[in-house]
């Protein structure tokens, strides 16, 4: 969910959301385009998203561990 309102926040801005986060144009400081980059780095740094998704399938669903 973060990605994509990282996304959407980036994209709104237009050409400004291209700019990087300390630019001195980019919009509020660049602080859009800082989240940007750091949503693009929590699924690595919070456990891939296939890891998690088996997790949860195992744990809290009960289905059978893949192989």
């Amino acid at each position: 969910m973060d990605k994509r309102m990282q996304e959407l926040a980036v994209g709104l801005q237009g050409a400004y959301g291209a700019l990087a986060p300390e630019s001195p144009f980019a919009l509020e400081d660049g602080r859009w385009q800082f989240g940007w980059m750091w949503a693009q780095a929590e699924t690595i740094y919070a456990g891939s998203s296939e890891i998690q998704r088996n997790i949860i399938a195992e744990r809290v669903l009960g289905l059978p561990r893949g192989r």
